[in-house]
C-alpha cells in the first residue's frame, strides 16, 4: 500500500507532514476499508454448508457492491436487502451488484429499518438458508476486528495521528483496537447528528472509549450522501494539487475536515498525520456529469 505525501497541499509554515494511505488502491472493487471489514464475515461464511451471506445497503452503497464482488470471488451466495422501492432506472451500483450475482431485494425504508435492526433476524435466517448476516456497512465486532488490521499496514509509519471518515464507526473502532496509545485517532462523521459514537465504540471493541480518540462532528456537509458546493470545490482543488481522487460521501469530507483543522492549528509542530482513503469512488457516479474534474 502506498502512503502518498500531500504535505505540499498545506501551508509549509505549519511544519507538519500529511499523508494519504491509499487503501482505495488495494482492490478495484473491494476497495478501501471494505476488504478489511468483510474479511472475518467471509471467513465464517465459508465454513457454512450452504455458504450464504445476507447484507444491507442503499442504491449507491459501496458496501453492497464490494460484498457482491467478494462473495462471487469466494463462491458465496449473496443477498442484498436494498433500502427503498425498486427504481425504474437502476444505479450503476445496483447494476454492478446484479452483474456479480447478488440477489437484490427492494424493501420500503420502514421495512428496511426493521430488518436491519438485528443480526439475528429469525425471518431472514429462515427465508435465506441460514445465512451469515452482515449489518449495513460491515458494522459489528467481526467488522471492527477486520478493520484493526489496517494498522498492520501503517505500523512502520510512526504516525502521530490516524484519521478516518466515520459512518458506522466500525473502522474507527478497529483503528482504536490496534493503534499505539501515543497515537491520536481522529474520526470525521459523515452523518448529521450522530450522537452514539461512544456507545458504538464500546460495543464494537468491548472496552471503554479511549482518551486518544477525537471525533469532530461538524464536517458532514449536510449529512450522509449529501454535499455542498464547498465540498465539491475542495475535492476538485485537492485533486488538482495532489492527483488523488476522493468521493463526496466519505474521503472528500475527511480531507476537507483535516485541511480545516490544519489551518486552525489543531496539530502540533512536527506531527505526522495519516488520512485513510477508504475507497468508494464508485459513489461519485451519483453526481451529475461534470461535477468533478476527475
Amino acid at each position: 500500500m502506498i502512503c502518498t505525501d500531500i504535505s505540499s497541499f498545506f501551508d509549509p509554515g505549519k511544519n507538519i507532514q500529511v499523508f494519504v494511505a491509499r487503501l482505495d488502491q488495494l482492490h478495484p472493487i473491494v476497495s478501501g476499508n471494505k476488504i478489511f471489514k468483510l474479511a472475518y464475515y467471509l471467513q465464517a461464511c465459508k465454513q457454512l454448508p450452504e455458504k450464504a451471506l445476507l447484507t444491507f445497503g442503499g442504491a449507491y452503497s459501496n458496501h453492497l457492491v464490494a460484498t457482491a464482488f467478494a462473495c462471487k470471488a469466494c463462491g458465496i451466495a449473496a443477498t442484498g436487502i436494498v433500502r427503498g422501492e425498486e427504481p425504474e432506472q437502476w444505479s450503476p451500483t445496483l447494476l454492478a451488484c446484479k452483474e456479480y450475482g447478488m440477489n437484490l431485494i427492494f424493501v420500503s425504508r420502514e421495512a428496511y429499518k426493521k430488518m436491519a435492526a438485528s443480526e439475528n433476524n429469525k425471518v431472514l435466517l429462515e427465508q435465506y438458508n441460514d445465512p451469515i448476516i452482515v449489518p449495513e456497512g460491515g458494522y459489528g465486532k467481526q467488522g471492527a476486528l477486520g478493520a484493526s488490521h489496517i494498522m498492520d499496514l501503517l505500523s512502520q509509519q510512526n504516525a502521530t495521528h490516524i484519521c478516518t471518515a466515520v459512518g458506522t464507526a466500525t473502522t474507527l473502532a478497529g483503528l482504536s483496537l490496534a493503534a499505539d496509545k501515543s497515537q491520536e485517532i481522529i474520526g470525521i462523521p459523515v452523518l448529521k447528528n450522530i450522537s452514539d459514537i461512544p456507545q458504538r465504540l464500546s460495543y464494537l471493541t468491548g472496552k471503554p472509549v479511549l482518551p486518544n480518540i477525537q471525533v469532530f462532528p461538524n464536517y458532514h456537509e449536510g449529512g450522509y450522501a449529501k454535499h455542498t458546493k464547498n465540498e465539491i470545490d475542495f475535492m476538485n482543488r485537492f485533486f488538482e494539487k495532489t492527483q488523488i481522487p476522493t468521493d463526496f460521501v466519505y474521503t472528500g469530507k475527511l480531507m476537507l475536515a483535516i485541511s480545516d483543522l490544519v489551518n486552525k492549528n489543531y496539530f502540533n509542530t512536527g506531527s505526522k498525520i495519516i488520512c485513510l482513503h477508504t475507497g468508494g469512488l464508485q459513489g461519485n457516479t451519483g453526481l451529475p456529469p461534470g461535477t468533478l474534474i476527475f
